[in-house]
């Protein structure tokens, strides 16, 4: 009988050196966790500096391809939103309007950190009229166009690319 005893004490310290151990090796588990999660957030918050700091660098190009498409010079005033992403393809992306209008008036841009140049941008319907070049288009296409409008739209889209005083 007295065989058996040193047998369950020693299962019973097997037992719990090896609980013992999956703890420890479940604290350092996660500790190790933790500091991933911080290097990463570190990691891509220093990335989302990088591209709001490029995006800053780059709203001057991006003005100036704006005013190079405002053939008729509708444009008075160009505003970014605060809102910088990263796109899933690495793109660095903004937005904004003009004129103070950002229902009608909207732009997204894109930008490829690093190349110094504007990869993109995109218009709302009612700001890519304003670009239109009607001479390049049949007289009977324009007035289409304008025949779609209501007489106020009519008016106002003239006024804004210059035939309306």
């Amino acid at each position: 009988m007295k065989k058996q005893a040193p047998f369950k004490l020693l299962a019973f310290v097997s037992v719990l050196l090896i609980l013992m151990v999956g703890f420890i090796y479940e604290i350092k588990k996660t500790s190790d966790t933790s500091k991933d999660k911080e290097y990463i957030t570190s990691k891509e918050k220093s990335e989302q500096e990088k591209a709001e700091e490029y995006a800053e660098k780059m709203k001057p190009k991006i003005k100036e391809k704006l005013k190079k498409e405002d053939i008729h010079h509708f444009i008075k005033d160009i505003k970014f939103n605060e809102k910088v992403t990263i796109s899933p393809m690495g793109m660095i992306e903004l937005t904004g309007y003009v004129n103070n209008n950002p229902e009608k008036f909207s732009f997204d841009v894109s930008l490829r950190y690093g190349t110094d140049k504007v990869d993109s941008i995109g218009y709302s319907k009612d700001l890519a009229d304003r670009f239109e070049n009607w001479d390049d288009f049949d007289k009977e296409v324009k007035e289409d166009f304008l025949n779609s409008l209501t007489k106020e739209e009519r008016e106002q889209y003239l006024k804004d690319i210059g035939e309306l005083k």
